[in-house]
């Protein structure tokens, strides 16, 4: 079995820090987003990873390499134009070949257990009427924003319709699939949707109107599609739930270190406190400050006289005399100063290279 992850889209609902940086390589508990997915690939015994690519293609590459960091072997597909789910398949046909594949959206983060999700497809690919596609589906309370399946009363996926102004069920597809190669005719056979996109839910339905078999199961965990501020935020807290204290760096005797708390190799804390769940970078300095939960500070960032809550800050960072930043997202190599030391809680969103002086 192959992968493919899609990793071309532009991120406007992120600017400004898009502007500059591709989506998925934005940290979340100190990790780039899209590397959660391959990791996910690899704990499935999957090695044969094709990446969709778009403008940001460049940094993706340089960032994720050929993948031995990761155990795999990738192959990058650009894709000129963002024109749907089902056109990043249609383009990868050449690295896909005749073999099944899994389907993942790089900018989601999902508690389910990939590598299970995957046997059961290879499991049921096995049995007297083996299904050509196999979705994640999901219960959510605003359903008219996603994808929409019904099932019938076998649970086998019966209709799917995008965005629907009149939901018929309340069950979402989450950003994973599994294909075998039929999904290749599925693709080339339908039209662009009012948008002018490719879209994978018409290729699915094309699949099952033309009597192939579409096999789902329900995710009970979490799964965040890290588009937005709001719920990036909401996925570095959990994430963060997770760790496991480990203190690499240096932390002297002035300081306090509180809950579950990662402090890499290099990273400097001095008469402070960090109050966990927290991540800290390499080579990052923590100086006269409370670093509070859920907050992760990127590598080589510093943090002086400053209190930090549920935010990232992203490489080589520095906050200075900030009474408190809550809810935030600072991208690389940006500095937000206080010129004036009056209390007063930010909530910021700052692109890469960024200055901002508070008064």
């Amino acid at each position: 079995m192959k992968a493919l992850i899609l990793a071309g889209g532009a991120g406007t609902r992120l600017r400004p820090i898009t502007h500059t940086s591709a989506k998925q390589l934005v940290p979340v508990a100190n990790k780039p987003i899209l590397f959660y997915g391959i990791e996910a690939m690899a704990a499935a015994g999957i090695v044969e990873i094709g990446i969709i690519v778009g403008d940001t293609r460049a940094e993706v590459m340089s960032t994720v390499g050929d993948g031995s960091q990761f155990g795999v072997r990738i192959t990058y597909i650009p894709q000129d134009q963002p024109l749907g789910l089902a056109h990043c398949v249609l383009i990868a046909h050449d690295f896909l070949g005749d073999d099944d594949f899994v389907m993942y959206l790089g900018d989601n983060l999902l508690e389910q257990d990939l590598a299970a999700f995957v046997q059961a497809f290879e499991q049921a690919r096995l049995s007297e009427a083996p299904p050509a596609a196999q979705i994640l589906l999901k219960k959510v309370p605003d359903p008219h924003r996603f994808g929409i399946a019904t099932l019938d009363t076998d649970g086998n996926v019966v209709h799917l319709v995008e965005k629907p102004a009149d939901p018929p069920s309340d069950l979402a597809l989450v950003g994973v699939y599994l294909f075998d190669r039929t999904i290749h005719l599925a693709v080339s056979s339908i039209e662009p949707s009012p948008r002018g996109e490719l879209e994978i839910t018409d290729a699915i339905q094309w699949l099952i109107d033309q009597g192939y078999r579409v096999r789902c199961e329900l995710l009970t965990g979490w799964w965040i599609d890290t588009g937005k501020l709001t719920p990036l935020l909401e996925a570095n807290r959990l994430l963060l739930e997770k760790i496991v204290t480990r203190i690499d760096g240096t932390v002297d005797d002035a300081s306090i270190i509180d809950g579950r708390v990662i402090i890499e190799a290099g990273a400097i804390v001095t008469n402070s406190t960090i109050r966990g769940p927290v991540a800290i970078g390499r080579g990052a300095r923590i100086t006269d400050s409370f670093i509070g939960p859920f907050s992760a500070i990127g590598d080589d960032c510093e943090v002086t006289n400053s209190e930090v809550e549920h935010s990232v800050i992203m490489t080589r960072s520095t906050i200075t005399d900030i009474p408190r930043l809550e809810d935030s997202l600072i991208g690389k190599e940006a500095v937000v100063n206080r010129t004036q030391l009056r209390p007063r809680a930010l909530r910021l969103m700052v692109g890469d290279h960024c200055q901002i002086d508070v008064e």
